[in-house]
């Protein structure tokens, strides 16, 4: 997919004319951002967009995340105790110290896309 992102009052009213207009192409919008398919014609409308507010649409390429390859067991296992933790104001740093779920400078210094 790409994310097209807008930075200026006429940016995003063209984004949000081209959504309107290409609703079969828009996979979502977020206000001052949607994503639009990966396709030429996603492509055309982002480069569109581009070509016409240079300094205020950024363009990024994006693919959907699936947290059963991108991340490891042990991440999503971490999640899902932490969301079931019976003190709801508790913070990750302290409910996983001594625990075997990932200390928080692991997860902030390891990138998703390193090898699994």
């Amino acid at each position: 997919m790409l994310l097209v992102v807008t930075y200026s009052r006429g940016s995003r009213r063209d984004l949000r004319n081209v959504c309107r207009a290409h609703e079969e192409t828009v996979v979502r919008r977020f206000g001052r951002a949607a994503l639009f398919a990966a396709t030429d014609h996603g492509a055309f409308l982002a480069c569109r967009l581009r070509e016409k507010h240079p300094d205020d649409v950024q363009v990024e390429r994006t693919r959907p995340f699936n947290e059963f390859t991108d991340t490891d067991a042990a991440v999503r296992e971490a999640a899902a105790a932490y969301e079931a933790r019976d003190e709801p104001s508790t913070p990750y740093r302290r409910f996983a110290a001594g625990t075997d779920h990932p200390d928080p400078a692991a997860l902030k210094a390891r990138d998703l896309d390193d090898d699994r």
